[in-house]
């Protein structure tokens, strides 16, 4: 297999993995390859095998165990694997909601203070994509832009460690993500959201800007506990 380069490697390494399970014929119950193997294979971060884990995760196809290994599961075993993986999740779903309403909604005051031209070129660009995907049904491309998007929004501070500190989580705690575009409309409610936030950012509207990202992550935090009942 070629190896993959970089484009948004979440996405490319997930199809990657369903290509592996698709042609070694792995079945439910099988053990898959080790992140350490996977990396190998794919000539990629543990990282980003990890990232693509939890997307397979989240959609039901595989069960990670810590300490023993990963596992085909059968999505056609459970009527809502996502339900089942936030109930397990929660916890940490919490967690995710809470760090992030910390930080990004100032990230967007500071962005729509700062951004340049370059910067709402990249944001219009995430977020064209994202509502082409959305308009596809293409949900694992629809995550990758989401996150693209955020991240943009927190390059576009120009602050580094903030940057580097939502680069991280966009690769370590993106669970919420994950979730909350895998609960049923809320693909479709993100765009005018996300339209509002591109908005006041290119505007230079910092409080706008504030109050558009504070509200599309508790509106995200809301469904997931509406449908789930958790949280």
């Amino acid at each position: 297999m070629q190896s993959l380069k970089k484009e948004r490697l979440s996405v490319m390494v997930t199809d990657a993995i369903k290509e592996i399970i698709e042609r070694e014929q792995l079945k439910p119950g099988d053990r898959l390859y080790s992140e350490k193997q996977l990396s190998q294979k794919l000539e990629v971060s543990r990282s980003s095998i990890r990232e693509a884990l939890r997307m397979l995760e989240v959609a039901g196809m595989v069960k990670v165990y810590q300490g023993k290994g990963v596992f085909i599961s059968d999505p056609a075993e459970s009527d809502h694997p996502v339900r089942e993986w936030v109930e397990g999740n929660a916890e940490s779903l919490r967690e995710h909601f809470c760090v992030r309403l910390l930080i990004e909604p100032h990230a967007a005051s500071v962005a729509a203070e700062r951004a340049d031209e370059k910067d709402h070129e990249a944001l219009r660009r995430y977020f064209d994509a994202f509502v082409s995907y959305v308009d596809s049904g293409d949900v694992m491309q629809a995550i990758a832009s989401d996150s693209a998007f955020h991240l943009a929004v927190a390059k576009a501070t120009k602050n580094r460690t903030l940057y580097i500190l939502m680069r991280t989580m966009d690769q370590t705690l993106n669970e919420g993500w994950y979730a909350s575009l895998h609960t049923p409309g809320r693909l479709k409610a993100s765009v005018p959201e996300h339209q509002l936030m591109l908005d006041t950012i290119v505007n230079h509207d910092a409080k706008g800007a504030e109050l558009a990202m504070e509200q599309h992550l508790n509106n995200a935090l809301r469904d997931i506990q509406e449908h789930f009942g958790t949280l």
